[in-house]
């Protein structure tokens, strides 16, 4: 049981870094950049990048959560706590950073790659949208960040 808990944590892992590293990227490259441009560069712009990576993004994220807890339940049927809350706490992680996502980030990328399509309704203001949607990934960030390092210290520690 312990090869499949440590292969699971290690697609885990996987699946969580591709959303890690483009939220670290969104933090520190795109926000700032987007911050530089018109409204019209940005709206075609970051519309475009949110049509692409909504359809993308979802299944290596939905691939590290999934691993995640099916790493905590078969750790818990090896009896290894640690392993077993350390897995745990990363799904835990990653399901508040999918809420995040889902409550804020997600209505906010189909507004913007809506509007990237010509499908802008009256009045959008794409600056506040970006506002908004760059309000929530320092903390989506983070999220992944501590949900990484759980998974890690869960590999280590079931070694």
């Amino acid at each position: 049981m312990r090869n499949i808990t440590e292969g699971l944590l290690t697609v885990s892992v996987l699946g969580s870094a591709v959303v890690y590293g483009t939220d670290v990227f969104c933090a520190i490259v795109l926000r700032p950049a987007l911050a530089a441009v018109d409204d019209n560069v940005l709206v075609q712009t970051i519309g475009n990048v949110h049509r692409i990576a909504d359809a993308r993004m979802p299944i290596p994220g939905a691939i590290g959560w999934i691993a995640a807890g099916l790493a905590a339940v078969t750790s818990l049927i090896d009896g290894d706590r640690k392993v077993t809350l350390l897995a745990a706490l990363a799904f835990a992680f990653l399901a508040i950073w999918m809420a995040i996502y889902i409550r804020v980030s997600a209505p906010i990328n189909k507004q913007l790659t809506a509007a990237s399509q010509g499908d802008a309704p009256a009045g959008l203001d794409p600056r506040a949208l970006q506002q908004r949607w760059d309000s929530v990934i320092y903390a989506r960030a983070g999220l992944q960040t501590v949900a990484l390092l759980s998974l890690c210290l869960a590999i280590r520690e079931a070694a």
